[in-house]
């Protein structure tokens, strides 16, 4: 059974965010997450820590505000969402892709 701690990253962590310049801050110790809005840069650091057993160094975040879409004649607005870049200890490292 999973630790209370477990849940509570797998809810701050929505997903690793897969872009080619997220891909290239690899090369550099750097991970990109898409994270839970109300989520602060300890709650992060904690859940990176607990799901991929490594040690994080810093958290910087960025709230993406949402884009005003239009169909017709309405326009409406997609929700923004929150990123965070996660720099890890030198020597660790996470396999986002499942490659072995």
């Amino acid at each position: 059974m999973a630790s209370e701690n477990n849940l509570i990253a797998y809810k701050t962590i929505v997903e690793p965010w897969i872009t080619e310049a997220a891909t290239e801050m690899a090369a550099l110790n750097k991970y990109v997450f898409k994270v839970f809005n109300e989520a602060d840069k300890n709650q992060i650091k904690r859940a990176v820590e607990e799901l991929y057993k490594v040690k994080a160094i810093s958290v910087r975040t960025i709230n993406v505000p949402g884009k005003k879409r239009a169909r017709g004649k309405i326009v409406g607005r997609k929700a923004g969402y929150k990123k965070a870049i996660v720099t890890l200890k030198e020597g660790d490292s996470i396999d986002i892709f499942g490659n072995k």
